[in-house]
């Protein structure tokens, strides 16, 4: 794994241009969110797919967010009422994880049973700025040893997945409070789990 730190304010290009180049090589990376630290790779690679669920030990079943650098493609990837795009317009870049219908452009490996999926645009300008370059969204499902614990330290991290994912930005610890997830796919506003983030933004 390479491993690199960079700046959370001013990302240095050249390692912005890296990322990218290994994601659209069909490769896995670590970045920071808002949140915590992500493993990403480009959603509609579906071997690099994949690659993330066996590094994560899970299924499909469970929600799997990706990340967009704003709103502006939105209904590519999911069904966006009026008043769910207001709200969530009012809320990004921010800590939130919107639970959306999935278009049937997003790959179905990443919707869950019900037919949804979960967007995020968050308030970090490393991630959002590597989906902007790659021109599609990255998956974004947090770091966790096998216990299913976060990890925050970047050293640890390093340790745990060197041979697991193909390059890693750090830029120190992150807060380590995980997004607040908002089902938003039935036009109603329901709040699935209370993380980082103010809630008051949704109430009508």
């Amino acid at each position: 794994m390479e491993f690199y730190e960079i700046h959370p304010e001013n990302p240095q290009e050249k390692l912005i241009n890296k990322a990218v180049e290994v994601l659209k090589k069909g490769g896995v990376i670590i970045y920071p969110t808002d949140t915590v630290y992500g493993i990403g790779c480009d959603i509609m690679n579906q071997q690099a797919l994949q690659r993330v669920f066996d590094i994560k030990g899970e299924t499909q079943t469970k929600l799997y967010s990706f990340v967009c650098p704003d709103l502006k493609d939105i209904s590519k990837y999911a069904k966006v009422s009026d008043n769910a795009f207001k709200l969530m317009k009012k809320a990004i870049p921010g800590p939130y994880t919107f639970i959306l219908p999935a278009s049937k452009d997003v790959p179905k490996k990443l919707w869950t049973k019900r037919q949804t999926v979960g967007i995020r645009v968050p308030d970090n300008k490393i991630a959002l700025t590597i989906a902007k370059e790659l021109g599609n969204p990255i998956v974004s499902t947090s770091v966790t040893n096998w216990k299913g614990d976060l990890i925050l330290d970047p050293l640890e991290i390093k340790v745990l997945m060197h041979n697991k994912v193909d390059l890693m930005l750090s830029q120190g610890n992150l807060p380590g409070v995980v997004s607040t997830i908002v089902d938003m796919s039935n036009d109603e506003v329901e709040i699935i789990r209370e993380g980082a983030g103010d809630t008051s933004l949704f109430l009508q």
